[in-house]
């Protein structure tokens, strides 16, 4: 059986192109010359000939269809953008530096913005036919923007590493650092962010518990810092095919599923008394502790073993007990 072959991945060659404004002049003196040539050719050659002059109109009509195709090599960019430059389907090199150039007219330009026909003619036909004609071609007359984007996700319904159903949810800081990549090795460059940021989403969360891990064990919801940083490195290993660099990743939402929410709801909850009830008990404990040994130390009060279980008890209810304390005043002496 034969195995499929991995495709060859591409790499940016940053390449440099004319000024247009060197160009610029040749083209404004180019037309006048070859309309010149034109009107002498008809003119000359009526006179004489009777005919227009062969030589002179076959190099002016050339001139002209020269000047109309040199218009072709004229493109902008803006900072931070960058165009891929395809001569007859070779990759020729990328251009990053800002500002007006010329290059080969006959590089390709990818698809043209074209009127959007709709059967309906209404509105969102057009719109939703924009959308897919954007779709078709991520990268109109083969420019790519290079600045830093935002992929906010969806929140995404999946199961911690123990099986509880959560809602996470995460937003990734990413842009293009391979242009050719990013053109060439994969169809839709932002689709596959998309999807594949999506992806990583839901094995991070397959691989971390929600919370209560067991003794230094990093959960989704106690460990952001180490989170973020493998959700970063899983993301850049999978967005690398593409060209695309991650600055940053971080989880947005983290929280149970409705339908588990407010059992674990109660579990913290039991949780938070349990906690509470401990520091109380032991604070309590301290304080019986501190009155007992005041009471001996400054000799107040000799108490026997029956009396010192007595006394911690009432300490002990009055310390840990919820309700409010009402004394009992005993008027007898101590001993009946």
């Amino acid at each position: 059986m034969n195995t499929p072959q991995p495709l060859s991945a591409s790499h940016e060659q940053v390449v440099e192109v004319l000024s247009g404004w060197t160009v610029l002049p040749f083209q404004i003196l180019t037309l006048p010359l070859c309309v010149s040539a034109l009107i002498y050719s008809i003119a000359a050659g009526a006179d004489t000939l009777g005919h227009p002059l062969l030589g002179w109109l076959g190099a002016a009509v050339l001139g002209i269809a020269l000047w109309i195709i040199a218009l072709n090599g004229f493109f902008t960019l803006t900072p931070n953008e960058a165009r891929v430059l395809v001569l007859f389907g070779a990759y020729k090199g990328t251009v990053r530096r800002s500002g007006f150039h010329w290059g080969n007219p006959f590089y390709s330009r990818g698809t043209s913005d074209k009127p959007v026909h709709h059967a309906a003619h209404s509105k969102e036909g057009i719109e939703a036919a924009k959308q897919l004609m954007a779709a078709a071609n991520p990268f109109p007359k083969n420019k790519i923007s290079v600045r830093t984007r935002n992929f906010n996700g969806e929140r995404l319904k999946v199961n911690d590493k123990r099986g509880n159903p959560i809602e996470i949810a995460a937003v990734i800081v990413w842009r293009i650092g391979d242009t050719a990549q990013a053109m060439f090795d994969v169809d839709d460059c932002e689709n596959y962010v998309r999807v594949q940021s999506e992806s990583a989403v839901r094995h991070l969360a397959n691989c971390y518990a929600y919370d209560h891990g067991e003794e230094n064990e990093v959960t989704l919801r106690s460990g952001v810092e180490e989170v973020s940083a493998a959700l970063r490195e899983e993301l850049q290993q999978r967005l690398a095919k593409a060209g695309v660099l991650v600055e940053e990743a971080r989880l947005t939402h983290l929280a149970y599923a409705p339908e588990i929410a407010q059992a674990m709801l109660r579990r913290q909850q039991a949780e938070a008394v349990i906690a509470a009830r401990q520091k109380i008990v032991h604070g309590a404990v301290s304080m019986v502790e501190m009155a007992l040994r005041e009471l001996a130390e400054k000799k107040v009060l000799v108490l026997d073993d029956d009396r010192k279980a007595a006394m911690v008890s009432n300490l002990m209810v009055v310390l840990c007990g919820e309700a409010e304390v009402h004394p009992v005043v005993n008027a007898g002496t101590l001993h009946s």
